[in-house]
């Protein structure tokens, strides 16, 4: 393995405590949306204190979990040139993305976002007066084609 990418290295005091080397996941919250009211509170005390939360009880089928994880490690196994032609742009905010930040230092992650009604429709602004909408259309690869 090479030298790491020193944009990736997080400056020691944003770094964890010392005290231990060992990380408990204790208390991630799991979402049941089978139940007549999701608790947003707890989604939002989720993303707030884990960053991600766990559903179940959603209704998608087996199969179609299955053939978006074997679809999607295909595209990310693809060659950067190949990710990065349906990269995000400013204008297109959909798409491939690996340069995300946290705390001024690169993630360790790449992301494909798609919204599922397309085009899709958002406000342009958090001005509740501002009515002016923008519409986000996905993109997608060449390969595989089964992840569209």
């Amino acid at each position: 393995m090479g030298a790491v990418d020193h944009a990736f290295i997080q400056a020691q005091e944003h770094g964890p405590a010392k005290s231990s080397s060992i990380t408990y996941a204790e208390g991630i919250t799991l979402i049941d949306l089978s139940s007549p009211e999701v608790p947003v509170s707890e989604i939002g005390n989720a993303c707030k204190n884990w960053g991600f939360f766990q559903v179940v009880n959603h209704g998608v089928p087996l199969e179609k979990r299955q053939k978006l994880e074997d679809s999607s490690r295909k595209f990310f196994g693809l060659s950067e040139e190949e990710k990065r032609k349906i990269r995000r742009t400013e204008k297109q905010v959909l798409g491939y993305y690996d340069t995300e930040h946290t705390k001024n230092v690169r993630d360790w992650k790449e992301v494909f976002d798609f919204v599922v009604k397309n085009p899709n429709l958002v406000p342009a602004s958090p001005d509740p007066h501002d009515k002016e909408l923008l519409e986000w259309h996905n993109v997608w690869p060449q390969y595989p084609p089964e992840l569209k």
